[in-house]
């Protein structure tokens, strides 16, 4: 029987949900052994390259599978969660992977294009990192011969372990230029500041690209390309995606340890397992009604505004979700022998992100500007 092209479409979409399970599987299995200061999931990594899924980011048009493209983003939202749920660490690294790969198919042109995504392909994990120092800052130095990076990024998650990093660079020209720069494992990496509660299997540092010439890094768009929005904010998304599957793992770990321990038919625990639920589902709505909004690709101010307040809505589901399982598992659930230990560490680590009170404040100022009744804001139908 022959397959139409939908069918094949639809068996790579499943065959990719199903290769971040099995990923998310492994991680989870070894997560306690990354968890160390300097830790880093490096055979997950592997996994995500030997079951395709560094490459699937890569557009159809170009040979990839094209994770991302579809309308609604469902199978890149249940690629991330899947993987988060295993690991956030691991779930963070992939989800810069994907967001930098993304940015190359967006912007980049011509052979930097085509040799910038065979390298993803080719199982090179790609990063975006974008956070620098005051006054250190990473510089595109052309007084000389040839030009010069000079500077360092800073919060750099997978520093050591990226080979081909996206990162913001400022010209002599102004504004801010997206360079991918090509980097050999281990070279550049400073982790020694890294010394947080959680996320420490992520190898989050400082990498310094200082001396690198034009031989190692290629521009990618044109100046200031990396703000553009929606896709700037909108993307964040992408993120809350990998938060909702650490949520899941956690609610897993609580609802393991009252049947293991029979005290789940206590009414009081009952309640709060139910109020954990919500806020699981609650997470996992909005993340998927942001996907959704991101694909639709309307108004751009609604699609900012909408991604921040779920960018809150994720947060608040996640805080609560601590709170209930915590106060349920009681002291036991702060051993480092026990599973919530760590993912609540991670999971309270990785929820802080920049800006949320802006965030915030923007929604809502959106929100008050716009003359749809409160129903109407983000439906679809006219």
């Amino acid at each position: 029987m022959d397959l139409r092209l939908d069918d094949i479409v639809r068996d790579t979409r499943g065959d990719l949900v199903a290769a971040a399970r099995a990923v998310a599987a492994g991680a989870a299995r070894w997560a306690g052994r990354h968890d160390h200061d300097g830790g880093f999931p490096a055979a997950d990594v592997a996994a995500l390259a030997r079951l395709g899924l560094l490459a699937a980011p890569v557009p159809r048009r170009d040979g990839g599978a094209g994770l991302g493209e579809e309308p609604d983003g469902a199978v890149l939202r249940a690629v991330l969660t899947h993987v988060g749920s295993g690991s956030l660490a691991l779930g963070r690294v992939y989800e810069g992977h994907v967001n930098a790969v993304q940015l190359v198919a967006r912007y980049a042109v011509g052979e930097t294009r085509n040799h910038l995504l065979a390298d993803a392909a080719q199982g090179h994990l790609f990063g975006v990192w974008n956070t620098e120092p005051p006054g250190d800052g990473l510089t595109i130095d052309a007084t000389g011969a040839a030009p010069v990076l000079k500077g360092v990024k800073t919060f750099a998650s997978g520093a050591g372990f990226v080979t081909r990093a996206l990162v913001t660079a400022q010209p002599a020209t102004g504004g801010s230029q997206m360079i991918v720069v090509a980097l050999e494992p281990g070279a550049r990496a400073d982790l020694s500041a890294w010394r947080a509660q959680g996320m420490r299997a992520s190898a989050t540092g400082t990498v310094d690209f200082t001396g690198l010439g034009a031989e190692s890094f290629t521009l990618v768009g044109a100046p200031d390309d990396y703000q553009a929005q929606p896709h700037f904010s909108g993307g964040a998304w992408r993120f809350l995606a990998v938060q909702l599957g650490g949520l899941e793992a956690l609610l897993d770990a609580w609802r393991g340890h009252l049947v293991a321990t029979g005290r789940g038919a206590d009414p009081h625990q009952l309640a709060r397992l139910g109020e954990g639920v919500i806020a699981a589902e609650t997470a996992r709505l909005w993340v998927t009604r942001a996907a959704a909004i991101v694909g639709e690709e309307g108004d751009p101010d609604g699609i900012i505004a909408y991604v921040n307040l779920a960018r809150l809505a994720v947060e608040r589901a996640g805080l609560d979700l601590l709170e209930l399982a915590q106060r349920s598992v009681g002291l036991q659930g702060f051993l480092r022998d026990h599973p919530l230990e760590r993912l609540t560490r991670d999971l309270a680590t990785y929820l802080r992100q920049p800006g949320p009170d802006r965030a915030l404040t923007e929604g809502a100022r959106h929100v008050l500007r716009c003359p749809q009744v409160s129903g109407a804001l983000w439906l679809d139908e006219a």
